[in-house]
């Protein structure tokens, strides 16, 4: 495809001939089927949606390109968002690419290196706070209100139109919806949005049938499933570390409408599923991520039966957004040798001879 999202899918998004056509190649993120994962859960068919593949890294571009084009129409002055990280680097990018300036609030310690020096290279004023996600998205939110300045978080609707056509391209590649569609939970904007754009497409007839949505969330950070929310989430998973999620609702509803779960994974299982996919599956996402095969894996353990579904697990950032956890997490540290064929021998081919 290659055009983007806005030209690509302009028949579902609020496109208007007054609305900038704007695109920096979001979208069109290639579907793999597992080569080995898949078989150790009895799944036959098992899909990873490589959402890492977007220009900054992560699916908030799809997003962020409407939000940023509806600002422009609108005559916005400039944007800002709070973020833990992936959203501070779309915004940033796509703000630079329409030369609007761009103000990013953060919790202080709570946004990875990765992503945090994303914000910065793309030229955002980068504003930290001591407090979490929830408190920095709340003073986002209030100073919006009161300025010449569109909010870019997903309580934008503007941005979960975007983030729709994720399902759209699954829908187009599989020739169908999947059974099961396993999805990270954080700020709960993007199962809201998946939701939204499966059901749009069977309206469209485009699709037949509707998977269950199977939502997962940190231990540490599952306000929905716990049914409260959480005052100080903490989990490995920073993308996901959020304690009240603006989109609540629009979990539960794509949960009980589509007869899915939304259900929590521990760190330990989270890593695991990190690691895997990398050395399994070739794959390194961000461990917000792997939240999501994680959550496939938990529910194959209590005894899902995966034999002739159709399931994909949607893979949100690439791991460069956290290079350090990969190299901390690991257990192929690297190994010093002398600079000879012998050496490089003794712990290559012929030592394992």
């Amino acid at each position: 495809m290659g055009v983007g999202v806005l030209t690509a899918y302009a028949d579902f998004l609020p496109v208007t001939p007054d609305t900038p056509l704007i695109s920096m190649g979001e979208g069109d993120t290639p579907l793999v089927r597992s080569r080995r994962l898949g078989a150790t859960i009895g799944c036959d068919e098992l899909y990873f949606k490589l959402e890492g593949c977007n220009p900054t890294g992560s699916f908030k571009d799809r997003g962020m390109v409407v939000a940023m084009a509806k600002a422009l129409e609108e005559g916005s002055k400039a944007v800002m968002c709070a973020s833990t990280g992936n959203t501070s680097a779309s915004a940033a990018a796509y703000s630079a690419y329409c030369d609007l300036p761009s103000f990013v609030i953060i919790p202080k310690g709570e946004v990875a290196m990765g992503k945090l020096a994303q914000a910065m290279a793309y030229g955002a004023r980068i504003l930290m706070v001591n407090g979490n996600f929830d408190s920095a998205l709340n003073l986002a939110r209030d100073f919006t209100e009161s300025h010449p300045v569109t909010l870019v978080n997903s309580l934008n609707p503007h941005r979960l139109q975007g983030q729709k056509t994720a399902a759209f391209e699954i829908v187009d590649t599989l020739g169908g919806s999947p059974d099961y569609l396993f999805i990270p939970v954080g700020n709960a904007g993007n199962i809201t949005a998946y939701w939204k754009g499966f059901k749009e497409y069977q309206s469209a007839g485009r699709s037949e049938v509707l998977p269950a949505m199977m939502g997962f969330q940190a231990e540490g950070a599952a306000p929905i499933v716990r049914g409260a929310p959480v005052a100080n989430p903490q989990t490995i998973a920073s993308a996901i570390r959020i304690g009240n999620p603006a989109s609540w609702e629009g979990a539960i509803e794509a949960r009980d409408d589509s007869g899915g779960v939304i259900d929590m994974v521990s760190d330990d299982e989270i890593l695991d599923a990190y690691r895997l996919l990398a050395s399994k599956e070739g794959i390194f996402c961000e461990p917000a991520s792997a939240v999501s095969f994680a959550g496939l894996s938990k529910m194959h353990r209590n005894g899902l039966n995966l034999s002739g579904r159709r399931v994909v697990c949607v893979l949100t950032g690439t791991g460069l957004k956290d290079p350090d956890l990969a190299v901390r997490s690991v257990s192929n540290q690297a190994t010093e040798v002398e600079p000879s064929i012998e050496a490089i021998e003794a712990l290559t081919i012929s030592g394992r001879a």
